[in-house]
């Protein structure tokens, strides 16, 4: 494992803010919406959104009536979210790798916020820790892209401007990840990041799941929560108890 994990540098850059800044926020309410109300979750629930990022899920979420934690390991991050702090909305930074302090009556996992590590066993053990966390009937929803739509669709090469920065994307599949290279000149400096998730399609994530005892009771395709189909679906969501 390199001893800078490359998610804790970018994450904690402008740059990562500035390439990324008009995601859609539509498509995460949304997802939002549907979920909170597929599962039918009392407003009385606790939901922890781990990772959290800027804390717009969050936000959203604690709109809908939720007491919400938002934790994330890039200080930067958190500290533009602490901004949206009220009674039942905090955030903290934690890393997923160390086990939670309270538990929760939801953990949401969202937006391809998973597969970062080399070790399996390390993906698997932030699992644990997430299933450790979780009140008794607690449901975890987890939020991941389809890598077999990934690998079909993969775009080798882009360039983006955002912001007058003019940002170099490379994208390949290698060693059993997805792999994205970003190059910039920013601020009088070359500057190089990269971006890598596991190849984890449905039937390696099943593995996991059941390694740590976690059930799986519902596979989702996208932010309509229409059926997974390995073929078109844009994203792979699980819902487990």
């Amino acid at each position: 494992m390199e001893t800078k994990e490359w998610f804790t540098e970018w994450f904690n850059t402008p740059y990562y803010h500035i390439l990324y800044k008009d995601r859609n926020d539509a498509d995460a309410q949304l997802f939002m919406k549907n979920i909170t109300e597929f599962l039918a979750l009392p407003k009385t629930t606790h939901i922890l959104d781990l990772p959290c990022g800027k804390g717009r899920h969050s936000v959203y979420l604690n709109s809908l009536g939720y007491k919400v934690t938002g934790g994330d390991l890039a200080e930067n991050s958190i500290s533009i979210a602490k901004k949206f702090e009220n009674d039942t909305l905090k955030f903290k930074v934690h890393d997923m790798r160390k086990p939670f302090n309270n538990s929760y009556d939801a953990i949401f996992n969202l937006f391809t916020s998973f597969g970062y590590f080399e070790e399996d066993k390390e993906d698997v053990l932030i699992l644990q820790n997430i299933k450790n966390g979780l009140n008794k009937d607690g449901y975890f929803v987890f939020d991941f892209l389809n890598v077999e739509l990934v690998k079909r669709n993969l775009v080798a090469k882009e360039t983006k401007v955002v912001e007058d920065i003019t940002f170099y994307i490379t994208r390949e599949i290698k060693d059993g990840f997805i792999i994205k290279n970003i190059n910039f000149f920013a601020d009088n400096e070359n500057r190089s990041y990269t971006e890598r998730v596991k190849y984890i399609d449905e039937r390696k994530l099943k593995s996991y799941f059941e390694k740590v005892g976690f059930s799986i009771e519902n596979i989702f395709g996208d932010y309509h929560l229409n059926s997974f189909n390995s073929k078109i679906s844009n994203r792979l969501i699980v819902v487990a108890k």
